[in-house]
Parts: structure tokens; sequence; C-alpha cells
């Protein structure tokens, strides 16, 4: 791993993750999360703090960044909830079968590299009345926006953590499995309109 994957751009992505647009978007998200969770891509645990501790008895953290996990201590030391590290990539969860309540998903489905294979692994541990709660920015409606995704993302995703912007979040859920019943997409104002598509809602397992 390059100094600049595990030392500077885990500062930006933290920064860019957690400026105010964006906590008021995971605020609308986290405390939905019930029983044991699982948040995939947990970055700083900048959702920690967003925990309700009346409804959440564990937190399963999957992040395979070193840098990140080092960034993350500092929110992790004051969570109002019992969180555990996983330091393994989105495709590799290491729990059982039907065994979480609810999986969170904050800007972290943009930087999977097999993103429907970690949807697949979401799936096989999401118990059959589970919640899988999502916020991400991606693919947008309209064709001068999309031609621009499509044109920057090969650039894009070197110098930042792999993140694609041209993803259909809710395509991609459904072809997972799942069935999306709660979505609402909008544009993120005061931001670059290539990376503002935002996709926030819930799923659950396609039965």
């Amino acid at each position: 791993v390059s100094f600049y994957e595990n030392r500077v751009l885990p500062f930006f992505i933290d920064l860019a993750c957690s400026s105010e647009p964006m906590m008021e978007l995971r605020e609308r998200v986290v405390p939905k999360a019930f029983g044991e969770v699982l948040e995939v891509g947990m970055g700083s645990a900048v959702n920690v703090a967003l925990y309700d501790k009346n409804k959440v008895s564990k937190v399963w953290g999957l992040e395979p960044s070193i840098g990140m996990r080092r960034k993350a201590q500092k929110n992790l030391a004051r969570a109002p909830v019992e969180v555990e590290l996983l330091d393994l990539p989105g495709e590799a969860i290491p729990l059982p079968d039907k065994s979480i309540d609810s999986i969170v998903l904050t800007y972290t489905l943009c930087t999977i590299p097999d993103w429907q294979k970690a949807l697949e692994q979401m799936h096989r541990v999401l118990k059959d009345d589970g919640l899988l709660l999502f916020c991400e920015h991606g693919l947008a409606p309209d064709a001068g926006v999309q031609k621009w995704q499509n044109r920057l993302t090969p650039m894009w995703k070197k110098c930042a953590g792999g993140c694609h912007l041209n993803r259909p979040t809710d395509t991609c859920l459904m072809q997972a499995g799942f069935e999306v019943t709660e979505l609402e997409t909008f544009y993120l104002d005061k931001a670059p309109r290539i990376a503002a598509y935002m996709y926030l809602g819930q799923a659950r397992k396609q039965h």
C-alpha cells in the first residue's frame, strides 16, 4: 500500500464524507439501523455516533483500509454502541448466513471493486426480514451529466480510492436480489453534479 493510499487518501476521503451536507444525509439513514448491524465500508467511523443505542445490539464494521481503520480510532473510542472492526473487503464478509438484522451502506458501493459479489455477500448475511439502509452517490439521470461521469470515472477512481461516479445504486441492488422498498433521488446542492446525484433509501431481500 502506497503512502498516498495509507496516509493522504484517508484524510481527504474523511474530509469529504464528513462534510455537513453528507452528515445530514447520514443522519437520515443510520439511526434506522437495528439489532445486529453490519456497516460495510466503515471508513473513519463517522457513522458510529449516529447509531441508536436503544435499538442496536452490536455493529460489525467492515473496513479493508489500514489508513481508514487508523483514522477511525478516535470516533470508535466514543461510540455509543459496541463496534467490532473487520479488516476485510466487502466481497469477503466473515459472518454466518442470515445473522444480520440491518446493513448500513453509506458512500461505499461506489468504491467496491466487485460490487456484485459484495452485494451478494450482504444478501447472504442479512436475515430474511432484515433491512439494508443506503445513502450513495451514483449515476445521474441526465444525459449530459452521465456523459461526464462515464468519461471521468477511469481517472477519478485512480485518485479517489476506487470511487466510481457512474454506478446506478438501485439497479445494482436489484441485480443482487434486493427489492428497493424506499428510494429518494436528488442532486446535492453546492457539489459538482458529476458526484452529487444521491440515492437514499432502504431495501429488503426479494421473496
